[in-house]
């Protein structure tokens, strides 16, 4: 579809939302310098959490506290460093950051174009748990398994799942051809960015076709459902809030 006749494949229901690069816009956040900024999910969508995607130019810098917040910060391209308790610590792509409630932040950027993608949530503290601690990372040191028993899904849990924790942020490769065994209807709300190839992603009563670069949220209860399509695998990176009593 022409974008000349307002043709687009981002869409925005009640329960879900389906975001594409074209209609990305981008704002200017507080603390961050030389840094293009996108707010793909928020509250203002109904959210109850934020998911940004950030790309610094080679003198980019954010820098600040996180506050009531804990922060996820996913390397997509580029590379990096982080200053973490007067430490500064190298990034590169398929690195990762847990970020508690409360704690200093300044990231620089080591070259053009280092693209993040950043999960703000209002941490929601459980009674005797312990205080959690920042976590620096790499995806590939994270072991993969078959995601509900298909060999041809792999997921890798990048946070531990302990009850401390309120959210999940998983990495889920397809092989072509490989989907969903049934359409799901979670409690979890959802934000996800398709990190590589494409698919036919089901949200509520509609199909849409995904490909990488892609923002797909959705609503606690949203029917969803996906398929890989094409001759390489798709990715995708998801958020999901969980361990707390819906009460």
């Amino acid at each position: 579809m022409n974008d000349l006749f307002g043709g687009t494949r981002a869409v925005v229901h009640g329960r879900y939302a389906l975001l594409t690069p074209g209609s990305f816009v981008p704002s200017n956040l507080p603390g961050w310098k030389g840094a293009v900024c996108v707010v793909n999910i928020s509250p203002a969508l109904g959210a109850r959490f934020t998911q940004l995607l950030v790309t610094l130019d080679h003198e980019g810098l954010g820098e600040g506290n996180t506050g009531p917040n804990e922060y996820f910060i996913y390397l997509v391209a580029g590379a990096g460093s982080i200053v973490l308790r007067e430490r500064r610590h190298r990034l590169e792509a398929g690195s990762y950051v847990f970020l508690p409630p409360d704690t200093d932040i300044q990231i620089k950027s080591g070259g053009d174009n280092l693209r993040l993608l950043i999960f703000q949530k209002r941490y929601e503290p459980l009674a005797g748990a312990p205080r959690l601690d920042p976590i620096i990372a790499h995806e590939r040191d994270v072991k993969g398994r078959p995601f509900l028993g298909n060999e041809d899904i792999r997921l890798q849990a990048l946070l531990p799942g302990e009850p401390a924790y309120d959210l999940a942020v998983n990495l889920l490769t397809y092989l072509p051809g490989a989907a969903h065994a049934c359409v799901t209807a979670q409690v979890m709300e959802r934000g996800v960015l398709l990190l590589a190839g494409q698919g036919i992603y089901r949200l509520g009563t509609e199909w849409h076709p995904v490909r990488a670069g892609d923002v797909v949220w959705t609503a606690p209860y949203c029917p969803q459902w996906f398929v890989a399509i094409g001759r390489t695998p798709a990715s995708w990176i998801c958020f999901e809030d969980v361990n707390r009593d819906p009460m």
